[in-house]
């Protein structure tokens, strides 16, 4: 399943509260969906270049799409700390 949902959260030290932005992921698809035809082009004939099947390269690609739902990524450098969850 494709991730439906990204939430990011900062933390500061100088904040009461944390700073969360939630972010849907379709809507976002959509609006970039040209630029992803044209990547997906290029890939295809990178692919073709490098003698990569086209189909194992899409296959593992939506495999890693597809594991991305219920990653968390935590990044901290000083006192501020992102976390980032996929859902």
């Amino acid at each position: 399943m494709m991730p439906q949902l990204l939430t990011a959260r900062v933390d500061r030290p100088g904040r009461r509260r944390p700073v969360r932005i939630w972010v849907p992921v379709l809507p976002i698809l959509l609006i970039v969906s040209p630029l992803l035809v044209l990547a997906g082009i290029v890939a295809a004939v990178a692919c073709l270049i490098y003698r990569i099947s086209i189909t194992r390269a899409a296959t593992s690609l939506w495999q890693v799409l597809s594991a991305l739902p219920g990653t968390r990524l935590d990044i901290g450098h000083g006192g501020t700390v992102v976390a980032v969850t996929i859902n």
